[in-house]
């Protein structure tokens, strides 16, 4: 079965985000993948305190909810993450956990020596952004930022559903479309994942 981590970023338990992700959690479940589902604002989570002791064994060493968080995002085959837009980056829930990824980011590269400039990934991730305003550039901050954290777990950064003009919570409701697309989008998550495994299996 594939395996993938639903990681909700926003910090409204009904934001515009979070119901996006909930149909695109059904999506992947229906498409028969098993869904684990991370709200983060419900976890004690230290920011990054650049200790490095992640160094020694490629795991982060504070004792907090990240390591169980941690141990999923090493086994999974996919991500869905959802964050609203603050000030053109994510939310700071969602980077509070990717900056606590550095210890995979240092596992990766420093422990692993793996090489930079990665242009095939074993894994695919799935982000969903919403904004309240139309800016042309909304979202570049957090694209950017969101595909260098999915290097860091040996993931690319495979589609991108980013709504603009969303400010009240709920206003995402108004638009079955967006919900649609968001359902489809885990659908096909989960086919793209599960044909990389059969390619990979035949190989």
């Amino acid at each position: 079965m594939i395996e993938i981590a639903a990681v909700y970023g926003s910090p409204r338990r009904q934001g515009n985000t979070s119901t996006l992700l909930r149909h695109a959690v059904s999506g992947a479940r229906d498409a028969g993948a098993g869904v684990t589902e991370i709200v983060l604002r419900d976890l004690k989570m230290s920011p990054c305190l650049e200790i490095y002791g992640c160094k020694d064994a490629g795991r982060c060493v504070i004792d907090d909810d990240f390591r169980n968080v941690e141990t999923l995002l090493q086994r999974i085959d996919g991500l869905m993450l959802a964050s609203p837009i603050f000030f053109y980056t994510v939310s700071a829930h969602t980077k509070i956990l990717m900056d606590r990824c550095n210890s995979q980011w240092v596992k990766k590269y420093w422990i692993e020596k793996k090489p930079f400039g990665q242009k095939s990934y074993p894994r695919k991730g799935l982000f969903i952004s919403v904004g309240s305003t139309n800016g042309k550039r909304l979202f570049e901050g957090a694209q950017l930022t969101v595909n260098y954290f999915m290097d860091a777990l040996d993931m690319e950064l495979w589609k991108s559903l980013l709504f603009r003009g969303i400010e009240t919570e709920g206003q995402i409701q108004q638009s079955p479309t967006s919900l649609e697309a968001a359902y489809e989008a885990g659908k096909a998550l989960v086919h793209a994942l599960s044909d990389r495994h059969r390619l990979a299996n035949r190989e």
